[in-house]
């Protein structure tokens, strides 16, 4: 008689007794039993990377999160009672017909929920010093409850609702974790189940094609899933699939999903995300190199390499004292915590430590360097009291922490562009700043799962900045559920009132622009941005001439006909819950009660204590208003604590009146600056020329830097440069007698260029291959070739002086 054995029986056969096969001795047995001590040394290792090591359990702060833990635990076992459609009564997951999709989201969450209490219940069986380590009752109510959740609701007769997210990552990730902690403890019926169910809602088919919701972080996610899987359920093929599938993740990406050479990293196709998606992306792939590192199925695909240079290219850049800059991190800005920009840092800090276990000696050594820096200047929120964080990721910091060995490395200073995702930061001595902006690839935000519903104006040229030892918490301390949405700093806003999630879900809404980018040498930058506002006809050029102490930001152009005022934001500091600080205004200090307001007239320069400066060359009309403002996190994340909050706001503006038709601006930030300092830049009319500042080019020069910064939006000539076609060009002149010509297409269209500069250049000693042409005499003739392909990267040139 010949049996015929289905997918699932196999499993649990091959997860008993080998004699009941009756193959013992055979060489199939010595590879079954070679493969099965494998899978039991990587549910170890995979079990060491849930649960953490190195840590003592009596030392702080894993001994208040240890006894945390099996506090957590014993409530969930207390509360535990299942019935149907639920495991915990709080957290009913079935409703036969949910009215909205939001609320079908809803269930698959309580789902996924549900996985989540039975992890906390497993690590504190599985962890020491919880109070509940090895406690019979509390692991067999583990097993009880997966076999409630298999029963109900995961498992391979069930059609998926709600998130799919729930149903291929969230929920299999958890039970998968919980597999490997209780292996011991259940049967092989219980893992060919669970399996089963898993085979169900995430297939081989899932990575059968590198595509929708199976790129970048999610492909990573889904990979993991399958490793997990096989491991478990002792199949090679799955493991080895989950592994082999990770391949796509690896090459650099012109469009879409992934890393790009110039650092920027983009999830769901529009969405600049290093610090979300990005963050899990290197915390998933450092979990799996580190997991299958040395055994039969480890990673060696040459493409590591990329997202090891990704640590410096695309995550440090974005990295500042702790915190991941809010600019890159979508929607998650709208999750709440005591400090939510610090709380995603920190996660990748302890991922950056992970990965570095499976790089060479020397990036390793050098990427500790830098967490440890990162670390030690946290004064905001230190990465060893953040309570979001889980014992593992505490216990890779703590080492870091604690080796002597390692030097903590300084924040580096520099320029980056990130133009493949419409982002740069800047950083100086002392301070770092961020823009945000939108273009036809890049949307203006992201919305989804009713999450960011008012964060339609973040990339109208968001102007973000930090101190380094004042302004950390600018964005952590309650500020995206507080602030005046429409009042962001460095904005140009209508005052168009916008519904929640306007411009839909996923980053649909995008600009029709194509100017959006720059041009730098590393060090500085001349940046610019085509506006068009969301859902309105407000038009504008914004451009930012990023220099060494100081942004001189310029608007022209700005039009709108929406019959509502159109604002531009020159700050709007958030100064906590009792901020008082002093607002001097040409030398007058200003009321610090709340609420105040006031009409600026003739300010040529404004201080906040404790934060910086702002020059208004040639004197502006600006308005200024301290207010208390509340608001919840629900307000703007459906999921949010629905507590009230309130922090007082000092905003400065400049009015452009209702529906302007050519209005301007012209302000210098000079973050940190004293009033001295404000005082001594505006006094110093000469020290910068504002060149143009209109609807057709917008430059400026630096006598003293050498620096000349100009974004062409039409071809024309402003002060001694010419250029043929739109256009960014920056140059600074050296003490040496050599300059740096930096040219760019943000518009990435450009198949031909001519830059004519009127000044004296005795030779040309460097230029890209895009230059075709190059006169020199009493002035520089460059023509460019076909610049469409250059993805809107900076062209230096170096020039000897005449």
């Amino acid at each position: 008689m010949t049996r015929s054995w289905s997918r699932r029986t196999f499993l649990r056969t091959t997860g008993g007794s080998a004699l009941a096969l009756g193959i013992v001795g055979s060489p199939l047995l010595t590879g079954q039993a070679a493969a099965a001590d494998e899978f039991s040394d990587l549910r170890a290792t995979w079990r060491t990377l849930i649960l953490g090591a190195g840590f003592s359990p009596t030392a702080e702060p894993f001994k208040t999160k240890l006894t945390d833990l099996g506090a957590d635990a014993a409530g969930f076992r207390s509360t535990m009672s299942p019935a149907t459609g639920s495991l915990w009564p709080d957290l009913v997951w079935t409703d036969p017909e949910p009215d909205t999709d939001q609320e079908s989201f809803g269930y698959s969450a309580r789902m996924n929920e549900s996985y989540a209490r039975l992890s906390t219940m497993a690590q504190a069986y599985c962890q020491q010093g919880t109070g509940q380590t090895g406690n019979a009752a509390l692991a067999a109510a583990v097993l009880t409850g997966l076999d409630h959740m298999y029963a109900q609701v995961y498992n391979e007769g069930q059609t998926r609702f709600g998130n799919w997210y729930n149903w291929q990552i969230g929920a299999p990730q958890t039970l998968l974790d919980i597999c490997v902690l209780m292996y011991d403890q259940l049967s092989a019926a219980q893992i060919g189940d669970y399996c089963a169910a898993v085979d169900h809602f995430v297939p081989d088919s899932a990575v059968a094609n590198y595509t929708g919701t199976s790129t970048g972080a999610n492909r990573v996610d889904l990979c993991r899933v399958l490793v997990l899987r096989g491991i478990v359920g002792g199949s090679s093929a799955k493991v080895a699939l989950g592994r082999d599938a990770l391949t796509p993740v690896f090459p650099y990406v012109t469009s879409g999903d992934g890393l790009y050479t110039d650092g920027s990293f983009v999830q769901h196709a529009s969405v600049p995300y290093t610090g979300s998606y990005g963050s899990v992306l290197l915390g998933g792939l450092g979990a799996l190199f580190a997991l299958l590192a040395g055994s039969s199925w480890a990673v060696t695909n040459s493409g590591r390499q990329i997202v090891f240079d990704a640590v410096e290219n695309a995550w440090a850049p974005f990295l500042y004292n702790g915190l991941i800059m809010d600019g890159v991190s979508g929607r998650a800005i709208s999750r709440s915590g005591s400090a939510p920009d610090h709380q995603r840092g920190h996660g990748i800090l302890s991922s950056i430590v992970l990965l570095g276990q499976g790089a060479s000696a020397a990036e390793n050594a050098r990427w500790r360097g830098l967490v440890k820096g990162w670390m030690q200047r946290d004064y905001y929120s230190p990465p060893m009291s953040d309570t979001s964080l889980g014992l593992t990721s505490l216990a890779r910091l703590k080492a870091v922490q604690d080796d002597t060995s390692v030097a903590a490395i300084a924040e580096p200073t520099g320029h980056r562009l990130f133009s493949s995702m419409a982002r740069a930061t800047h950083r100086r001595p002392g301070w770092a700043a961020s823009i945000s902006m939108a273009n036809k690839r890049i949307t203006y935000y992201e919305t989804g799962n009713g999450e960011n519903l008012r964060g339609w104006h973040t990339g109208s040229g968001m102007l973000y900045w930090w101190g380094d030892t004042y302004a950390n918490g600018q964005y952590s301390d309650a500020f995206w559920p507080t602030v005046d949405p429409y009042r962001l700093p460095g904005t140009t806003n209508s005052r168009k009132v916008l519904a929640d999630a306007a411009g839909g879900d996923w980053g649909a809404s995008k600009p029709d622009v194509n100017w959006v980018g720059g041009a730098t040498d590393g060090s500085r930058a001349a940046i610019g941005q085509y506006l068009r506002g969301l859902q309105s006809t407000l038009m504008a050029k914004k451009s930012w001439f990023c220099l060494d102490d100081s942004i001189v930001c310029l608007g022209a152009g700005i039009k709108c006909t929406d019959g509502t005022a159109v604002e531009s934001v020159v700050e709007n500091r958030n100064l906590g819950p009792t901020g008082t600080h002093a607002l001097t205004v040409n030398g007058t200090v200003k009321p610090v009660s709340h609420p105040w307001s006031e009409t600026l007239s003739g300010a040529t320069w404004a201080h906040i204590g404790g934060m910086g400066g702002y020059v208004f060359p040639g004197g502006a009309t600006v308005k200024a208003l301290r207010e208390e403002r509340s608001g919840k996190w629900s307000d703007i994340n459906r999921g949010g604590p629905t507590d009230a909050i309130a922090r007082r706001y000092l905003t400065m503006w400049v009015d452009h009146g209702t529906d302007p038709t050519a209005g301007t601006y012209s302000y210098i930030l000079m973050p940190g600056a004293s009033t001295a300092q404000t005082s001594a830049r505006a006094a110093d009319t000469g020290w910068v020329q504002i060149l143009a500042n209109t609807d057709n080019q917008q430059g400026v020069r630096v006598p003293s830097l050498g620096f000349t910064g100009v974004n062409f939006w039409f071809g024309g000539t402003v002060g001694a440069l010419t250029a043929s076609a739109p256009c960014a060009v920056m140059i600074t002149e050296k003490s040496d007698g050599t300059a740096v010509i930096c040219v760019s297409d943000p518009m990435r269209m450009q198949t031909s260029l001519t830059l004519t500069w009127n000044r004296a250049v005795s030779s040309v000693t460097s230029k890209p291959s895009t230059v075709t042409g190059a006169t020199t005499g009493s002035s520089l003739n460059l023509t460019f070739g076909d610049l469409s392909g250059t993805a809107g990267a900076t062209q230096k040139i170096t020039v000897q002086l005449g």
